[in-house]
């Protein structure tokens, strides 16, 4: 599974690998607004302090 952040407005970030590259799709409201590279890229998209992890916690 890959990682997956969200944070305020909607915003989403699933790192994945494109093209044999490790990518961030940055997504918001369910739309794709950006893949990025780099840390630096995606600050300039969204707010870093406000992402958090998803973390799928184990069934019972």
């Amino acid at each position: 599974m890959a990682a997956r952040r969200v944070g305020t407005d909607g915003f989403e970030v699933e790192c994945i690998v494109l093209n044999g590259r490790p990518t961030m799709r940055v997504c918001q409201l369910g739309y794709v607004v950006a893949y990025v590279h780099s840390v630096r890229e995606l600050a300039a998209i969204v707010a870093l302090e406000d992402l958090v992890e998803v973390v799928s916690l184990p069934r019972r």
